[in-house]
């Protein structure tokens, strides 16, 4: 018999509350053994790259793994900082400021990349040993597709199939028109105008997916669409002073249109002379916007003729943004917080 008596037990209503926030992940190094392991895990996931997994296998290991590394490092070398990735800072970032809003003998804040590190397996384990009987998932992704929210749920629901006992799970699948999150966009885009003035254009770029996946279901090009159409009401935008366009284009086959750099080059060879670039579907800045965005695309539309594209900071740790994520928390995990 147990030597621990019933009364010794503690309720339930005493576990605490983990909240673990998602981002998609970043390579250890800019270097191309990183790189190497990090596009390995990212690029072999089915939900992001959906494709016969023998013939996809094939191209990746033999053809993209051992080409694009390189060319990926030196990206990655452009925008390191000395703490890291800018990604893992921002995330870090974002997860003390949301720890703080919240009293750590009940809520514990936890970060985890779906690929890379920290895993997510490394985050539910730490939330478990920190006592949490209750987890909220929460992807950093505004947008739900399957190539990115769906992976996070796929990885968190394998890590519970070795857990003697699975804890009560709650996920956020989108939150692409939450009204805070369209305010907090409006303001950075504001605060930018305030300080550089208001560019001819305001091109909001959303990182692309396949065609094929809208097709057969996802809901990636509908919330993307929402989104850029409240935040330019709130804005008070006319028509045909900002555009949606979709980036990070990869492969042969036809994704989501129309493409970022390619309306940068229509723009810049009609005389368009200044655009303003926001990327809402990113939490964080990272790769796709901070060298994509900010240098490679900017280089596309002054090469084109146009003479200066400024790029908007994603929302980051901005107070704005925690104080949205925070009311996301209370209110998807209320009855628990």
């Amino acid at each position: 018999m147990s030597d621990t008596s019933i009364q010794d037990l503690k309720p339930e209503s005493q576990g605490k509350v983990g909240v673990l926030l998602v981002n998609l992940g970043t390579p250890d190094a800019p270097t191309s053994k990183a790189l190497r392991a990090y596009l390995k895990q990212f690029l072999g996931d089915p939900r992001v790259v959906e494709a016969n997994r023998l013939v996809w296998w094939f191209v990746l290991n033999v053809v993209i793994l051992n080409t694009r590394p390189k060319k990926s490092a030196h990206a990655y070398q452009a925008v390191w900082t000395e703490e890291g990735s800018p990604l893992m800072v921002v995330s870090l970032q974002q997860q003390k400021a949301l720890q703080d809003k919240f009293d750590a003998q009940k809520v514990v804040v936890d970060l985890a990349m779906t690929y890379g590190n920290p895993s997510i397996e490394q985050g539910l384990n730490h939330l478990r040993e920190q006592g949490c009987n209750k987890i909220f998932i929460l992807p950093l992704y505004p947008q739900y597709s399957g190539s990115t929210t769906a992976a996070v749920t796929d990885q968190v629901f394998d890590v519970f199939q070795s857990w003697r006992r699975v804890p009560d799970v709650r996920v956020l699948s989108a939150y692409h028109d939450e009204p805070a999150y369209i305010d907090a966009l409006a303001i950075s885009v504001r605060e930018h105008w305030d300080k550089h003035g208001k560019a001819e254009k305001l091109m909001m770029s959303f990182h692309g997916i396949p065609k094929r996946y809208v097709t057969n279901g996802d809901p990636y090009q509908l919330h993307c669409e929402q989104t850029a159409e409240l935040l330019a009401k709130a804005l008070g935008l006319a028509d045909d002073e900002w555009m949606l366009t979709f980036q990070s284009v990869f492969g042969r086959e036809e994704w989501l249109q129309p493409y970022t750099a390619s309306q940068l080059q229509v723009w810049g060879a009609a005389g368009i002379q200044d655009v303003d670039v926001i990327c809402p579907g990113f939490a964080a800045d990272c790769l796709e916007t901070l060298e994509e965005i900010a240098v490679e695309n900017k280089g596309y539309f002054v090469e084109a003729g146009g003479q200066d594209l400024r790029y908007i900071p994603a929302l980051n740790a901005r107070d704005e943004h925690i104080q949205m994520l925070e009311s996301l928390i209370k209110r998807e995990c209320v009855g628990w917080v």
